[in-house]
């Protein structure tokens, strides 16, 4: 006669081993899936937070359209299209003739800077030192290009690799763009989708408190942070393109980097105002409006981010920082967006997951006791 514990040793290899099967096969049936989505993940991961961000005016759209998604979505990404990527498609471009004309210059000894005028002596106290600058890089540049050929030949390689990078990651952007727009469209089922998925991984009641959550944090990451800085890039990038100020494209991309870093975006207007009133190629009005201009666009984030940032939940400025430069170095342009918003986002769910254990309650309890007592 056979007991129990016996049939259970027999059965338990068979059962093992059956486990195991189903468990290879579901982790290579997933690893080939990964490799499939692999080439298109970021531009998803933009596309989805990008419809998260413009989700309420989608929905405004829809309520003025008497509900039709569809059109709504529509609107939304041709408004999005016309203001934003029509925009950086000639700050790219510009960014992209600077650098080449800069390298094809300095390979035919073309490059030169003009001699500096005696009003910059005048400046208060850096004046001088700048001057005596100036004018040894206007007499000495020509032996000190002609010194960095090899760096400079090898500066034009990584030129066309960045001008091809720059021009997959516009069409990337424009087609992140068209995909947002249909999750925008069908943003409802999304929405239950992404609750129950939640639901079904953390369980009902916490899972829809991260689902919000994760609302919460990647609007206020895409909308107080990289929609700022974004905004501001794309402003004085067209105020210097307009006031045709040299390498406005560069400079665009140095404002978008200040502003996700947090970082003063005066440190690039001021040197060009500076710029604008040392050269001389402007009248007296023109200068005065360029600079006024130049100034509020420079500080219109002290406007903006109690709109925007208040808006969500607010992400430690480091993490927002660490995230875009990681994106920045694995995914390109877009991966600095994605980045920045993925880090801030599972920092976030973090930190609710540490203040939702028992222990933290205990501490927080303990806390709250003693600064009764």
């Amino acid at each position: 006669m056979s007991h129990p514990e016996d049939e259970f040793e027999r059965r338990l290899p068979s059962q093992l081993l059956e486990v195991l099967i189903r468990a290879g096969l579901l982790g290579v049936f997933a690893v080939l899936c990964y490799r499939v989505v692999a080439p298109f993940l970021t531009l998803m991961l933009w596309a989805i937070i990008l419809a998260v961000a413009l989700y309420p005016l989608h929905q405004s759209v829809a309520w003025r359209l008497g509900g039709k998604q569809g059109v709504a979505a529509t609107i939304v990404v041709l408004a999005g299209c016309l203001l934003i990527v029509t925009p950086t498609v000639l700050l790219v471009s510009s960014f992209e003739s600077s650098v080449r004309k800069f390298v094809s210059d300095a390979q035919q000894n073309k490059l030169e800077i003009p001699a500096p005028r005696d009003a910059v002596r005048e400046w208060p106290i850096i004046g001088a030192g700048i001057h005596d600058i100036w004018s040894k890089a206007h007499a000495d540049l020509p032996g000190l290009i002609q010194d960095m050929q090899p760096t400079i030949v090898d500066l034009a390689r990584k030129a066309l690799v960045l001008g091809a990078s720059l021009g997959i990651g516009l069409l990337q952007f424009l087609a992140s763009f068209v995909i947002a727009g249909i999750v925008m469209a069908y943003g409802e089922a999304g929405a239950r989708l992404s609750r129950t998925i939640s639901a079904r991984l953390i369980g009902s009641e916490r899972g829809d408190r991260f689902a919000r959550l994760s609302t919460a944090t990647i609007r206020a990451v895409a909308q107080g942070v990289i929609g700022i800085a974004f905004i501001q890039a794309v402003l004085i990038g067209l105020e210097l393109l307009v006031a045709h100020v040299p390498w406005a494209g560069v400079l665009a991309a140095i404002t978008l980097v200040f502003g996700i870093a947090q970082v003063p975006v005066l440190l690039v207007t001021v040197p060009v105002i500076g710029y604008i009133w040392s050269t001389g190629h402007y009248s007296t009005g023109a200068a005065i409006l360029l600079t006024i201009v130049l100034l509020v666009s420079g500080m219109a984030d002290n406007v903006l981010k109690p709109l925007m940032l208040g808006r969500g939940v607010d992400a430690p400025m480091p993490v927002v920082v660490l995230g875009a430069l990681g994106g920045l170095a694995t995914a390109g342009i877009l991966g600095m967006f994605v980045g920045a918003t993925l880090l801030a986002l599972g920092h976030q769910m973090f930190m609710a997951w540490v203040a939702g254990t028992p222990s933290s309650n205990i501490v927080v309890a303990k806390r709250d006791s003693t600064r009764a007592s």
